[in-house]
């Protein structure tokens, strides 16, 4: 979904991107001042390919061109959770990896931001649905037709949430034992234990 009225005279761009392993949203937005402007949100289709390491070469494959079709400043990712499923875990861990490394080699810089830290700062409530981020979104965005699989809305909620954050948040360069220390809230549970 493309927006043709990208104001030609812009601050800064920024990439969002919600992290997946069968669909992977993807969303650009446009900054100028304090106007937000919509480029295109989409989500590339993995689960047509049944080898792990083939999805991860066609994420890179994808981030890398989204990135040299339209010269983000900055990228804007989810951060991982942590659940039950530890090989769910560990897929998502390594597609969030490859979309991080794909920036990386463009000299992108890497911004991430929790689940509910971009619920909160698109609709105001850390618990909101996908539906509820979609709406709002489509509202302060200009956009009448939400998509089917709303990971594309959830990619361009990471771009918004960073444009909210106006750069108060670092790159997150500690890896995972500084981004376990900042996070407590994202560790669920430990494989084996119970709550």
């Amino acid at each position: 979904m493309v927006n043709k009225s990208t104001p030609p005279l812009i601050d800064r761009i920024v990439l969002g991107i919600d992290p997946g392993t069968n669909v992977m949203g993807y969303g650009l937005i446009a900054i100028k001042g304090n106007q937000l402007t919509l480029i295109q949100f989409g989500v590339i289709h993995l689960s047509k390919y049944a080898d792990h390491a083939i999805k991860l070469s066609k994420i890179f494959e994808r981030i890398t061109t989204l990135i040299q079709e339209y010269h983000p400043d900055e990228m804007a990712i989810e951060s991982p959770f942590f659940g039950e499923n530890v090989q769910s875990m560990l897929k998502l861990g390594r597609a969030q990896g490859v979309a991080i490394a794909a920036a990386i080699s463009q000299q992108v810089p890497i911004f991430e931001y929790a689940p509910k830290k971009v619920k909160q700062s698109v609709t105001g409530n850390g618990n909101a649905s996908k539906e509820q981020v979609a709406s709002m979104l489509s509202k302060l965005l200009s956009f009448q037709e939400i998509p089917k699989l709303l990971d594309a809305t959830d990619a361009l909620g990471v771009a918004v949430c960073h444009y909210f954050q106006k750069g108060t948040v670092k790159k997150n360069n500690g890896g995972w034992e500084a981004f376990l220390k900042e996070n407590p809230d994202k560790i669920k549970s430990t494989p084996g234990k119970k709550k």
